[in-house]
């Protein structure tokens, strides 16, 4: 965006200048991670969901070979940046105790998400009113950023690690704000069901943030109107459901031709004719669970239910407490907001964060093995505290 909109140099500068940073970040914590390693590359490629990601890796990798993308080069190369966060967490967990790099690049992403959002409120506004850039930065995107963002402060705080309730304020507002349809309902949903499943929050508490919903939907109450009068009347055909449909009708009848494999990575883009009046260009297909269809066939379909099935049974595993509650609302955020999104090369729940968030569990899992070992059982908050004890970490 930066480099198309305000430097006026076209996109390539800025795509470019965006994977050599990720390269060079990526050289620089290989070269760090040299010596004795906290947590061995072989103990994060052991746990099930690594595992997948692996496959799921090197199945959209060698899916190049048949991919009718316009250009295989450039394929590779977002395959190489979607490789490279992978790799760049796994060496991170490699190098430090993975609670140090949890809160860390949870920290980082929750930073950087709050600069996004100062810079989407200071953006001029879409024709449709929403935040965003429709073609480098959209709604879309600025909204889900928010939302993991939201979820990665929540995972924090009830793993007492600061106070965040004014980011939480400012990402939510700013959710709203965009006007992300399909983000906004998936992470009501998700917040709706942490607020019965997680027993920490008092009643008190429980009543204060539905209050502050209510007032913050009223406080929107205008705008929402008037994106509803735009989106009905003079809206992009394509944002509409019925554009969707058309979208995943299509996507559906060009995957039962190659019904096995797919039709590789990156096959859509410049390759689907355009929708509506407007000519929309289809970057993906509007679906998670057909995206994957599409790209790798039945073998796409078996690596998302692997890779989010694996990491759900984990997640089933801890102890009940809020931290177990926010992993729980990241998954079911994801799994809604699919219906009506999905990701050109990642998944919705991307890669890093899956790896991230099973060494996360897989860590918490031996702690409390540990604990249990000792004829400590632990449960709910005192689960969430004891699993940063040093003694947790001197027992293993």
């Amino acid at each position: 965006m930066v480099a198309a909109r305000w430097l006026n140099i076209g996109t390539e500068p800025g795509v470019a200048a965006g994977l050599a940073a990720e390269l060079l970040l990526l050289a620089a914590i290989a070269f760090s991670a040299f010596g004795p390693a906290a947590l061995p590359l072989r103990s994060i490629a052991r746990q099930a969901p690594v595992r997948w990601v692996v496959l799921f890796l090197a199945f959209s990798c060698c899916s190049l070979l048949w991919s009718a993308t316009v250009s295989p080069s450039a394929s590779f190369l977002y395959w190489c940046a979607m490789a490279a966060d992978v790799a760049i967490v796994a060496l991170l967990l490699r190098s430090r105790p993975v609670d140090d790099i949890a809160s860390s690049l949870m920290r980082g992403f929750i930073a950087s998400t709050c600069l996004l959002a100062l810079i989407a409120w200071i953006m001029p506004g879409q024709e449709d009113l929403r935040l965003g850039d429709q073609d480098y930065f959209n709604t879309n995107q600025i909204g889900n950023l928010c939302a993991l963002a939201i979820f990665m402060a929540q995972c924090l705080a009830s793993r007492k690690e600061g106070k965040w309730r004014f980011v939480i304020a400012f990402l939510t507002i700013t959710l709203l704000r965009s006007l992300s349809k399909a983000t906004i309902v998936a992470f009501v949903i998700a917040e709706a069901f942490l607020l019965l499943y997680d027993r920490t929050l008092s009643r008190r508490k429980k009543a204060f943030i539905l209050v502050a919903a209510v007032l913050l939907i009223l406080a929107f109450g205008g705008l929402i109107a008037a994106y509803v009068d735009v989106y009905t009347t003079t809206g992009n055909q394509a944002e509409t459901l019925t554009g969707r449909t058309a979208i995943w009708a299509y996507t559906l009848n060009e995957s039962l031709d190659k019904p096995w494999i797919g039709n590789g990575i990156d096959a859509m883009w410049k390759v689907f004719p355009p929708f509506g009046r407007e000519q929309f260009e289809a970057r993906h297909a509007e679906n998670e669970l057909l995206q994957q269809f599409f790209a790798y066939g039945l073998a796409g379909v078996l690596l998302l239910v692997g890779l989010y099935g694996s990491s759900f049974r984990r997640i089933l595993r801890l102890p009940g407490g809020p931290s177990k509650a926010v992993l729980i609302g990241i998954m079911l955020y994801t799994i809604v907001r699919g219906f009506a999104e999905a990701e050109p090369f990642d998944l919705l729940l991307p890669l890093w964060m899956i790896t991230l968030v099973s060494s996360m569990v897989d860590t918490a899992l031996r702690d409390n093995a540990v604990f249990k070992g000792k004829d400590h059982v632990l449960t709910g908050d005192n689960f969430s505290r004891a699993v940063d004890r040093p003694a947790a970490r001197e027992s293993l």
